[in-house]
């Protein structure tokens, strides 16, 4: 009677559990949903129909377009095997030079963000989440995938896949192989030049 009871109660607790998974998936798959949504919103309300911003502007806008990104996770993938190779003050230092780069890149062609989206699907399981999207630039429809994590008690991106194109691969060919004939110094001298370059050009 005992065995009955406890392979009844066992089965009921699975089955509230197996209840309970998917309830919780869409609610994380809507607060990414809703992440997203507002930080378009608030991206095309700075940008509006202008054709020049005011600084204030402009940096408002660099952390809209990269305060959902997780540097520190991308910077590692791009680096690859090499990153565990590097001491904890030149991980911190790659970090910022990583995301200085990409962040005065973001600001290159605003009109991309002036582009309708649509989100199509949104995979949560766990802390990892695959967001399918659609971009129209110029009557142009592109797929655009984000693959995010949850951490710190936030969802972040830690890969964009366009025109399935991996943002972070694409970081990781270039990076590894500079790394791997020529060496970290090597690398990090090339993305301050580049860093340089960028901010003497906004």
């Amino acid at each position: 009677m005992r065995h009955r009871f406890f392979f009844t109660l066992l089965a009921g607790l699975l089955f509230v559990g197996a209840l309970a998974a998917p309830a919780q998936a869409q609610d994380r798959a809507k607060e990414i949903r809703t992440l997203l949504e507002q930080r378009d919103r608030e991206i095309k309300s700075v940008l509006g129909d202008k054709q020049k911003l005011t600084q204030a502007q402009r940096d408002r806008l660099t952390d809209l377009i990269n305060g959902v990104i997780d540097f520190k996770a991308m910077a590692k993938a791009a680096l690859g095997p090499h990153w565990s190779k590097l001491t904890a003050p030149q991980r911190t230092e790659f970090v910022a030079l990583f995301s200085d780069i990409v962040r005065a890149q973001s600001l290159a062609n605003l009109d991309v963000y002036r582009s309708k989206v649509t989100y199509d699907k949104i995979d949560a399981k766990g802390n990892d989440a695959r967001v399918v999207t659609t971009t129209v630039y110029k009557d142009v429809p592109t797929e655009v995938i984000y693959l995010m994590h949850f951490v710190d008690g936030a969802w972040y991106v830690t890969d964009i896949v366009l025109d399935e194109v991996s943002t972070a691969d694409g970081y990781a060919r270039s990076f590894q192989t500079v790394v791997r004939k020529k060496g970290y110094p090597a690398l990090k001298t090339s993305l301050e030049k580049k860093r340089d370059k960028l901010n003497a050009s906004s």
